[in-house]
């Protein structure tokens, strides 16, 4: 199928390796980036924090998800796009790369081991190896697998998703996330696996990057523990991809190559190339109806969430002005008080010295 030439990854010229967590949203990627980062990887300067839909947190660079977010809208997609991958060049690349590298450097600084999850990247990655490549960052990619159904339940609750449309979305991602990374140093993790035993799953992730996870402690090992808890397991998987027509055929065949690559099974390139031409033909077929509705939705989004970060931000603002004029007041009263207290002590000497003064004069 047609694919966009991924460059060969040079090794660091930099002395610097970045982590990549790769594949779909809701997949297991908040749990693998918190490993990461307690092992010793650098999370961005500003990451997404929890809520309702992962109390424990994203750990995602907010920035850069709007920013991905922004080039996939350029070039007609989005994140929620079935057709997404595979990757849309526009007509100003080497704009869109020149700021995506900036907002790195932004995030990241100089740190040796910065740790980038953001779903986005994964079907823009032509566009973050280039931002790699050209800082001499070498890559180590994580790609969690987790079942599609379980994934789709998930996106269900949250943004309303048919299971067909979510399955379908994964299928792009997973295939993105191993085409983007054959040159890679690269691991697929189960997620079942990671939580059952993430001591085993790590040392996979060091045997695949030829190289220790660069903070991994007894200290950090109990922190982890305390993160990977069976409260994860929000979402179980069913057998019902048979049900869903093409997309739960297509979403099939790519979650047994993934767990298959999870089990340290040998990978073919050729079997996801062959479903990838699959994904194509459907593309061809009714991509022009999906994508720009998918595109358009995204931009609304966007929007909406613009709109929120101002109304928060105004938010922010008010509480800071009402905490200033708390404190400004709680200040002045303070002050008040201060200077009454001193001038009754003032006018009690004034008495006492009076008083004194008066009885003297008595006994003269």
């Amino acid at each position: 199928m047609p694919r966009a030439a991924t460059p060969a990854s040079p090794p660091s010229t930099s002395g610097r390796a970045a982590y990549l967590v790769l594949g779909m949203h809701r997949s297991g990627t908040s749990a693998i980036t918190q490993l990461l980062a307690l092992a010793g990887a650098r999370l961005p300067a500003n990451v997404m924090p929890g809520d309702e839909h992962n109390a424990k947190g994203y750990f995602e660079p907010w920035k850069i998800a709007q920013f991905d977010e922004t080039r996939l809208i350029a070039g007609g997609s989005s994140w929620d796009d079935p057709f997404a991958f595979p990757y849309r060049a526009t007509d100003a690349e080497a704009d869109w790369a020149a700021r995506a590298g900036a907002l790195f450097d932004a995030e990241f600084g100089r740190a040796r081991h910065p740790l980038m999850k953001d779903p986005r990247a994964t079907v823009l990655m032509p566009m973050w190896r280039a931002v790699l490549d050209a800082r001499g960052i070498a890559a180590r990619c994580v790609i969690p697998v987790r079942h599609p159904l379980a994934v789709a339940g998930s996106l269900g609750r949250r943004d309303g998703f048919s299971p067909e449309k979510s399955v379908l979305v994964w299928s792009a991602y997973m295939l993105a996330a191993e085409a983007y990374t054959r040159d890679l140093p690269r691991v697929f993790v189960g997620y079942e696996a990671l939580l059952a035993d993430w001591r085993g799953e790590a040392r996979r992730i060091e045997a695949a990057h030829g190289s220790p996870l660069p903070g991994l402690t007894e200290t950090a090992g109990r922190k982890i523990d305390a993160f990977l808890t069976p409260d994860l397991r929000h979402n179980r998987a069913g057998d019902g991809l048979s049900a869903l027509g093409w997309t739960g055929e297509i979403a099939q065949a790519v979650v047994d190559a993934c767990e298959a690559a999870a089990r340290d099974e040998p990978l073919s390139a050729q079997a996801f190339d062959e479903i990838a031409a699959r994904l194509a033909q459907r593309q061809a077929e009714i991509g022009a109806l999906i994508s720009p509705q998918a595109r358009d939705l995204a931009a609304a989004r966007a929007e909406l969430a613009a709109a929120r970060e101002s109304l928060a931000g105004a938010r922010m603002l008010e509480a800071e002005l009402r905490a200033d004029l708390d404190l400004t007041r709680r200040t002045l009263e303070n002050g008040w008080r201060s200077d009454l207290a001193r001038l009754e002590a003032a006018r009690a000497a004034m008495d006492q010295a009076s008083a004194e003064l008066d009885r003297a004069l008595v006994g003269d």
